[in-house]
């Protein structure tokens, strides 16, 4: 009697020391899933495609710390898969461990936002953007040819015309062809039924809009300024006159640090240099801002057909509306350059 007393009271004991210990690995499970991140500012993280156990594993400890080697046994022991964490996370203070777990287990990616303005190239476009992706810039000029031309920019020289400085939101994980789309995207969202009919107006496409914008926005940086230059090239164009854009000269010439144009630079023959060919040139020279594609579209209307930049610091331009009153603004601002021994 007193043996079949002892057993049970082992067993109890037994019993009891499983249930605390089970309770205790309860809590401590609980404890690391809701333990928290305690950084003070957020970590994007970037685990590439086909990453190993042992590589999600480092990567995570190595930008979290502990709370990243917690994430890492939550993620495994919820059978996560490596190819599944593919993606860039952003960790945030404050995130549970259970939730940055199963964004990586279900692959719940955070967007990059993908900013870019003052480009002039579309080779200086491909790098950047291929700079926050997995593709290359190659894999971005591949794409343009394959989904551009279907769009009406039918020749590389106008794929910049399709695209417009702005910031978008994207996975690390797209590619290049999801990219171009959504690029593409704004500039058609851009070009409504409004926008299009002043264009029209204009006696002017979307895209000879984009390219006399490009040259705009080279001529002047001043906002109150645009809509005069580009009604002056406006004018120009409908009177038949070249526009001898000195921007068009750089691109051309294929130096934009140029502060003063000579003779040998119009001289140079190139489907992009204003001064030897009539019209617009055959596409954009930079990648042009909305506001300077409504400028164009909204330029207001004034008889002017020269211009000459002021002989001061200002950035802005004198106009003319006869050649002797521009050959006074140009030679003021020569002698400007001469003083300053600019060539």
């Amino acid at each position: 009697m007193k043996k079949t007393h002892k057993v049970r009271n082992t067993i109890i004991i037994v019993v009891a020391i499983l249930l605390v210990t089970g309770v205790s690995a309860a809590l401590m499970a609980y404890w690391k899933a809701t333990y928290r991140y305690t950084g003070f500012e957020k970590v994007r993280i970037y685990i590439p495609s086909g990453a190993t156990a042992a590589a999600v594993r480092d990567t995570l400890e190595k930008n979290l710390g502990d709370f990243g080697r917690e994430v890492y046994n939550a993620w495994s022991w919820q059978k996560g898969q490596s190819e599944k964490a593919y993606g860039s996370y952003v960790i945030s203070p404050g995130d549970r461990v259970i939730t940055v777990s199963r964004n990586l287990l279900y692959g719940r990616q955070h967007p990059l936002n993908i900013t870019f303005n003052n480009v002039r190239t579309l080779d200086q476009l491909a790098e950047k953007v291929a700079a926050r992706f997995t593709f290359t810039s190659e894999d971005f000029m591949r794409a343009c040819d394959s989904i551009l031309p279907e769009q009406g920019y039918g020749t590389p020289e106008l794929y910049p015309a399709a695209f417009a400085p702005d910031t978008y939101q994207l996975y690390w994980t797209a590619g290049a062809g999801e990219v171009v789309e959504k690029l593409a995207a704004s500039g058609r969202e851009f070009w409504n039924e409004e926008r299009r009919a002043k264009a029209h107006a204009l006696g002017l496409s979307p895209q000879e809009v984009a390219t006399l914008a490009s040259i705009v926005e080279e001529e002047t940086n001043q906002a109150d300024e645009q809509p005069l230059v580009a009604r002056l090239y406006l004018n120009r164009l409908a009177q038949g006159i070249k526009l001898q854009a000195d921007p068009t000269v750089k691109f051309a010439v294929g130096d934009f640090t140029l502060r003063r144009i000579t003779g040998k630079h119009t001289a140079v023959q190139s489907p992009y240099n204003t001064y030897q060919v009539q019209g617009l040139p055959p596409g954009p020279i930079r990648i042009a801002e909305k506001k300077t594609l409504d400028a164009v579209l909204d330029a207001p209307v004034h008889d002017y057909i020269y211009m000459c930049a002021r002989p001061d610091t200002s950035g802005h331009h004198a106009f003319a509306k006869t050649y002797q009153e521009h050959l006074d603004n140009a030679a003021a601002y020569h002698r400007y350059l001469n003083a300053r021994n600019i060539k």
